[in-house]
């Protein structure tokens, strides 16, 4: 099963957030990091129900390595101060056409 980076922040008041380098604007989080890393896994699926890529093809690429993401300016600015951790993506969710 595929896994893909996120980078999970904890913020101000406490709460912790969740992104994913691969899939810009899929966000989520929860109030302890269990709970996002929870959160992380459902917002996958459901993301992956109506995603299309800027080709028109629908269904996520396959993840980024974390090599791959690393020589990413980009990825390396927005990872400090996170940890970074590996979310499974569902085996029920679309796959790329």
């Amino acid at each position: 099963m595929p896994k893909y980076v996120a980078l999970v922040h904890k913020e101000s008041d406490g709460c912790y957030g969740v992104s994913f380098p691969d899939l810009p604007g899929v966000i989520t989080g929860g109030d302890t990091f269990d709970e996002a890393m929870e959160e992380a896994a459902d917002v996958l699926q459901f993301a992956a129900e109506g995603w299309i890529n800027p080709d028109g093809s629908t269904g996520f690429k396959p993840p980024s390595t974390i090599e791959q993401l690393r020589s990413d300016p980009e990825f390396l600015e927005d990872a400090k101060d996170a940890v970074i951790a590996f979310v499974e993506f569902p085996a029920d969710a679309p796959a790329a056409d």
